[in-house]
């Protein structure tokens, strides 16, 4: 056991430097020869499972029949009830309307969290941040088990509302830094991989849940309970696999052949210098990217929210073949219009998951502006366009439009770590991308709330279903505009905002980064000098690869009817 060194690393008499335990951050510094392709899996395991929370809606139908389907003679609650009391309610079966309030909560709690905790998870390290994101995203469907068995809303909220709320921000987050410093030359690539898997997560999540409903489900139980205490399990051991699987890189390490780039008119914007986290909130160009990021999500996300309906209600029954408009329809009508929109949603999460790859990708070419102010100005043109198509009857130009619009929509997720990284350094880059996921948050209840409430507005005034989204549309380019207005005024950070070199020697102090594996006293203790095996990193892509195509082959099945 080493001896403890004092700040200006000289050994302090006396005293023994206790033994990193395995969750430390000088426990998972990588040896020399450690394959770096190993890490990108580990933040996929972690995504792949948090990810569900955009799936949770495959429980929604069978929870709002959970008492009827019991036989305990239930019905919904009645609207004399209320909000509230359907939060404490035990002998009538929720509203669905009720049940997607879980949705929000996910994503604001998502945003708080990772605004709160993402400076201690920069010190912790990322497998740290993994275990506790594992056990509050699992623990919290364990709660929600024991709610849906108490039939109290309130408990399904706490459990995995708030508790998995905030397995989800640490999740979400974790990898950011940690890939960005392991990818200096493929920054949007890294973050990509990760934030890919979290679009990934319900195309896997959603076809197991209900696969498991079905085996769980008898004349008296829907099998959602079982369905959770299973799913919790299975996500646990994987978030776990992926946990244990991060390293980070010793201080100092850069890819073999690479460079960092040299300042200059090219690349003025990638700044080799550091933020602190602290300093975020007053720097002009943190709240330009927020606008940048809360724009480009809430255009996308209100489509995403109302994709199905909007199909079914531009084109009705020309869906089918029938050249009748939606209100026309009888029932047997409306149940095949409805399979075909179905297709059509697993169609665009292809397209979402797609984008946060290609998008962050394509970004490392054309740098992060560049690539946000396609996100603008080809996004408002699709946009555009829309009412145009719906009008001409062109399902293959509506479609086409809105599968790129929500490729742009993921990949404005999966290319703002590395926007953040370029602009503010990479000490900092996992603290202060999670205090710009409260731009998510606000998106997602901006973007929703503009599509539905105006479409009820236009319904109102007794304009055709076909047309009631033709002003939204425009009003989500005048969003996309603001968007690009704000992308274009981002300019590199002034020298006054950035630390000294002292001021970051203490940072890296702080966050327990040591030159070398043997400065940490990490000898013997998990760190190989050996190159990681082949093998290994194939096991590792196989891991999560195997379950992703999975998802994938579902998602095409049902995507598939569609075509049909």
């Amino acid at each position: 056991m080493s001896s403890v060194l004092g700040e200006k690393g000289i050994p302090v008499p006396g005293q023994r430097a206790q033994a990193p335990g395995v969750l430390d951050k000088e426990r998972i510094i990588a040896g020399p020869g450690f394959n770096r392709w190993m890490v990108p899996p580990a933040a996929l395991a972690i995504h792949l499972c948090i990810g569900m929370a955009y799936g949770f809606s495959v429980f929604w139908l069978p929870l709002s029949r959970q008492l009827a389907t019991m036989g305990a003679g239930a019905k919904a609650c009645t609207s004399d009830v209320g909000f509230f009391g359907e939060l404490f309610a035990s002998n009538c079966d929720w509203h669905i309307s009720t049940l997607g309030w879980m949705f929000t909560l996910f994503f604001l709690i998502l945003g708080i969290s990772a605004a709160v905790w993402g400076g201690w998870l920069e010190r912790a390290g990322p497998r740290k941040a993994g275990v506790v994101a594992a056990v509050c995203w699992c623990g919290g469907m364990l709660v929600s088990a024991l709610g849906i068995h108490l039939h109290q809303f309130w408990i399904m909220l706490l459990g995995s509302g708030v508790i998995g709320g905030v397995g989800l921000g640490l999740g979400y987050i974790s990898p950011v830094s940690t890939l960005i410093k392991w990818f200096p030359d493929r920054r949007g690539m890294a973050t990509g991989m990760a934030i890919m898997g979290f679009g990934g997560g319900a195309m896997i999540g959603s076809p197991l849940a209900v696969d498991l409903m079905k085996a769980f489900a008898t004349p008296t139980s829907t099998g959602v309970v079982e369905t959770f205490v299973v799913m919790a399990i299975v996500y646990f051991v994987f978030m776990l696999g992926g946990a244990f699987g991060y390293r980070v890189p010793a201080n100092g390490w850069k890819p073999a052949g690479w460079a960092p780039p040299v300042a200059q008119a090219g690349n003025a914007m990638i700044t080799q210098r550091h933020v602190h986290v602290k300093k975020v909130w007053g720097i002009p160009q943190f709240w330009l990217v927020w606008m940048v990021l809360t724009m480009n999500v809430s255009a996308g996300i209100g489509v995403i929210g109302m994709a199905s309906p909007m199909l079914q209600e531009v084109f009705g029954g020309n869906l089918i073949g029938v050249p009748r408009h939606f209100s026309e329809l009888d029932k047997s009508q409306l149940a095949a219009i409805a399979t075909v929109a179905g297709g059509f949603a697993a169609l665009l999460s292809l397209f979402n998951i797609g984008g946060r790859f290609f998008w962050a990708s394509i970004s490392d070419k054309l740098g992060r502006k560049t690539t946000y102010t396609v996100f603008f100005l080809l996004g408002g043109i699709l946009y555009a366009s829309l009412p145009g198509s719906a009008a001409a009857g062109s399902k293959l130009l509506f479609v086409g439009a809105v599968c790129i619009i929500l490729s742009m929509y993921g990949g404005g997720f999966s290319t703002v770590p590395a926007y953040l990284a370029d602009l503010f350094g990479t000490q900092f880059v996992g603290a202060i991308h999670g205090r710009l996921l409260t731009a998510w948050a606000t998106a997602g209840i901006l973007g929703p709330v503009v599509v539905n409430y105006m479409r009820e507005y236009q319904l109102g005034l007794g304009i055709p279903r076909e047309q009631v989204y033709n002003q939204t549309m425009y009003i989500l380019v005048g969003m996309l505009v603001i968007g690009l207005l704000c992308n274009l005024l981002v300019r590199p950070v002034a020298d006054k905002w950035f630390m000294t070199e002292a001021e970051l020697a203490e940072e890296k102090r702080l966050a327990h980064e040591k030159a070398t594996a043997a400065e940490a006293g990490m000898t013997g203790a998990g760190v190989s000098a050996e190159a990681t095996p082949t093998a290994k990193v194939v096991l590792a892509w196989l891991a999560v690869g195997i379950p992703l195509a999975w998802g994938v082959y579902r998602t095409l099945l049902a995507a598939s009817k569609f075509f049909s």
